[in-house]
This record gives structure tokens, C-alpha cells and sequence, in this order.
């Protein structure tokens, strides 16, 4: 079985060992990357990795060339590279807005740039492996996913690693084994929430909710006041931050006179350099080991300039072995793919249609939510309607949505400000024309 990796990002190796160790059956993985440069080095890097293991990781210099005859296609491209990541949460600290890469302006402005791109390769898996499934972890991955769906007949799934990551801390929190409890999570991506959690069938959720060293223990940082959490009788994923606690997120970004996309983007451009030395004098050995003190030292500081405003770097590193996570980016790209090629139903959390899964949403809207995956596709599971106390927030953010799709595709900038000023983290008419100015003037739209 074939499989395409479409944008070769530091994640890449990580996807890698994830197809390498999985036994579901891939036997070629092709990259491709439009920096021929960093293709090499993620390959050379995969080739390490798969030393030994049934799986043939090669670099190919043509988008058509990778896609054709691919069972999947794995996009997980970033159009603008760190930089722009970096200039777009600058641009929306300056405005007045938290800056974060998949949600408010900055995601905005990520999702403006990406879509033209994805849904031109979307046609392209279409037409030359028009029976492949694209696994869409590009961000904003529901957005993306969506224009993709809308925008092209080729078959999609989105895919995120924050709802198993709250699972995991969950089990962990209650010292049990991930196999044994049940969350029942809904809403849309980097918008989701757990609503009930049950171990061995028993209903836990009110133990749960009454324990405020165990709520904290849920997140990288602290996050959420623990009576915010209880009084919504929902758990939010940790990018209900950026909503919930807007004025403090802008406030500790102020305060670290740093963006998480500025740090990034140092960090990159550091370990980038180190492992081509490594891999240029042949010691492909030492070039994982900095490859997974990188990790470690990114995971290690996930979320804490955004919830405490110092630098994301004066954590203490961790000390293991990533590629050995329960959760992941690795992890639950192996999980969907294994789910799409198996006989027997498998429950995944994915990005898809709706359906009538959130009655309050249109059935083409790309929802977040447990479906049942075989060979045959995905079924989203049916569930109770959207509870009143993020009913409001969740039908906005996917009209924001909507409109950012239409944005991207017509190219009206009065679309872009209508869409932007959706978006709840914003709501202010004159902050979005004043954001999607900034973005005219940087030279990336042109309305």
C-alpha cells in the first residue's frame, strides 16, 4: 500500500515511526515538500527510522508524482512556513488579539492562505488517485477539511491529537488504563468538549467535576479556573483558552513580549541546521537523538506563555522517548488509516460531515466528534444535541467558518472582514478590518 506525505514538517519523522511500527500494511511512503531540501532530510531521517521494517520511505520531486495511485494522502502543509505563522500572531498581538495559529486572526490568516492550496490539491488526489482518502491534519484542520469537502469530490477525513490527548490526562488523572474509559466528546476542531466519562460503564463525570487537583491535572498549564469547568458541567480541550479567557491570553503574550509561533520559529530554524550537519557526515544516529531532544523540549513547554506569560523555554525539559507517546500526531494518523483499511468497525474521533451527528449544524458542516471507520467510511454516531451553554459559541465559530471558506475562495476582502469579524474571539467590526489591512499590507492577500 501506498502512502503520500504531502508537507514535510518537523512532524514528519514522527509520522514515520507511527506507519513504520504499525503493522497496517504500508509498504511505500513517499514524500513531498516544495523545499526539495528539507524532503531530503525528512526522508534521509525516515529511512533511520524504518531501518529494518517493511517499509520503503522515498523522496519524490513532483506533487503528481507523489499523490498518483496513493491509498492515502497525508496533508499536513503549512503554506508561509514558521515565518508566517510568526508575522500573523505578531500582526494579531498588535491588533489587540491573542495570537494563536488555528484560532482568532492568526488562524484566520492561516486558513486564507492554506485553503486555494489544499483544495488544489484535493483535485489533484481526485483525479489521479480518485479512490484514496486524504487525512487532513493541516491547520486549521475542521476548516480545511471542510473547503476540501465543499470544493472537490475527493474523500476526507480530518484528524487532530487534542481529543486523545484529554482522554489520556483523564485516565491518567483517574489511574486507570485508556482502554477503560469512555469519554463522550462533540463540537468542532481545537472546539471541542467532554460531556461524560464513564470507567467500566460507571458514570464519573460529578467525581470529576468535584475535584479541583484533579481538573488541573487535566491540562499542560493552568488553564481553566476549576469552578469555570464545573460550572459548565462540560471539560473544554485546552484551545477553549483562547475563547474562554481571551483578555488573559493577550495579557501573558504582552507580558512575554513573545508569540509561541516567534519561539517556534527560533527553535526550528536551530534544530533544522543541526540535523542536516548530522545527516551531511552521515550520523543519522545522532541526528534523532537531537531530533527527539527537540521534541521534548517543544511538548515541554506547550501552553505556558500563553497561560503564565514567560518564556515557553524555561520549562524543564521531558525525559522520554516520544516515539514511544500514547497520544499523538503519530498516533492518531496510524489510528484513522488503521480504521479506514480494517473489516471490523472502529471507534475514532475524526473531522467529518456532520450529518445530523449536531442536529444545530448543517449536515455537510465538518463536525468533531466519535465515528464508527471501516473499509466502508465513516459514520459520525449520533448524539444529543449541542448543550445550551455552548450551543451559541459553536454555531458562531462555524459560521465564522463558513464565511472564511467563501473569503478564500471568492478573494472579497468584504467577505474576509464579515468573516473575521464572526469569529467570537473578535466580534469587533473595527478589529477585523483593521487585521485583514495588516494582512494586505504584509502582501499574502490580494481582494
Amino acid at each position: 500500500m501506498k502512502v503520500a506525505v504531502i508537507g514535510c514538517g518537523l512532524r514528519t519523522p514522527l509520522l514515520i515511526h507511527g506507519l513504520a511500527h504499525s503493522g497496517v500494511g504500508v509498504s511505500q511512503l513517499v514524500l513531498y515538500d516544495l523545499r526539495p531540501d528539507r524532503t531530503a532530510l525528512m526522508a534521509a531521517l525516515g529511512q533511520e527510522i524504518a531501518a529494518g521494517k517493511n517499509l520503503q520511505v522515498s523522496e519524490c520531486s513532483g506533487l503528481a508524482e507523489a499523490v498518483r495511485d496513493s491509498s492515502f494522502v497525508i496533508s499536513s502543509i503549512r503554506v508561509g512556513d514558521m515565518d508566517a505563522r510568526a508575522r500573523d500572531e505578531r500582526i494579531s498581538v498588535e491588533c489587540g488579539f491573542a495570537g494563536q495559529e488555528t484560532t482568532g486572526p492568526a488562524g484566520f490568516a492561516m486558513a486564507l492562505r492554506t485553503i486555494p492550496v489544499a483544495i488544489e490539491h484535493a483535485r489533484l488526489v481526485e483525479k489521479l488517485a480518485p479512490q484514496a482518502w486524504i487525512i487532513n491534519f493541516t491547520n486549521p484542520a475542521g476548516l480545511i477539511t471542510q473547503a476540501i469537502a465543499t470544493h472537490s469530490a475527493a474523500r476526507v477525513v480530518g484528524i487532530c491529537d487534542t481529543p486523545a490527548e484529554l482522554f489520556f490526562r483523564i485516565a491518567l488523572a483517574l489511574g486507570e488504563p485508556v482502554s477503560d474509559v469512555a469519554c463522550d466528546y462533540f463540537g468542532l476542531n481545537h472546539l471541542g468538549w467532554v460531556r461524560g466519562v464513564r470507567v467500566h460503564g460507571e458514570d464519573v463525570m460529578n467525581r470529576i467535576l468535584d475535584d479541583d487537583a484533579l481538573l488541573r491535572s487535566l491540562y499542560p498549564s493552568e488553564l481553566f479556573p476549576p469552578a469555570l469547568i464545573r460550572s459548565l458541567r462540560l471539560i473544554p480541550t485546552e484551545y477553549l483558552f483562547f475563547y474562554y479567557r481571551a483578555s488573559a491570553a493577550i495579557r501573558n503574550q504582552t507580558a512575554a513580549a513573545a508569540t509561541r509561533g516567534e519561539e517556534l520559529l527560533k527553535l526550528n530554524r536551530r534544530v533544522i541546521s543541526e540535523l542536516e550537519t548530522n545527516v551531511q557526515r552521515g550520523d543519522r544516529a545522532e541526528a534523532l537523538r537531537v531530533y527527539r531532544a527537540y521534541l521534548n523540549r517543544r511538548n515541554a513547554s506547550y501552553m505556558h506563555l500563553e497561560a503564565e506569560g514567560t518564556s515557553a523555554f524555561t520549562q524543564p525539559d521531558f525525559d522520554w522517548d516520544p516515539f514511544e507517546g500514547a497520544t499523538g500526531y503519530h498516533r492518531i494518523a496510524v489510528e484513522a488509516i488503521t480504521a479506514l483499511t480494517s473489516q471490523e468497525p472502529r471507534r475514532v474521533v475524526l473531522n467529518t460531515a456532520n450529518r445530523g451527528t449536531i442536529r444545530e449544524l448543517e449536515a455537510e458542516d465538518v463536525v468533531e466528534v466519535a465515528c464508527m471507520v471501516d473499509r466502508s467510511g465513516v459514520r459520525p454516531q449520533q448524539g444529543p444535541g449541542l448543550p445550551y451553554q455552548v450551543r451559541g459559541l459553536t454555531t458562531a465559530v462555524k459560521a465564522y467558518e463558513r464565511l472564511t471558506i467563501e473569503a478564500a475562495v471568492t478573494k472579497r476582502r468584504s467577505t474576509a472582514v464579515l468573516a473575521l469579524f464572526t469569529n467570537p474571539i473578535v466580534s469587533d467590526w473595527d478589529g477585523a478590518e483593521r487585521f485583514v489591512e495588516r494582512l494586505w499590507t504584509a502582501g499574502d492577500f490580494r481582494y
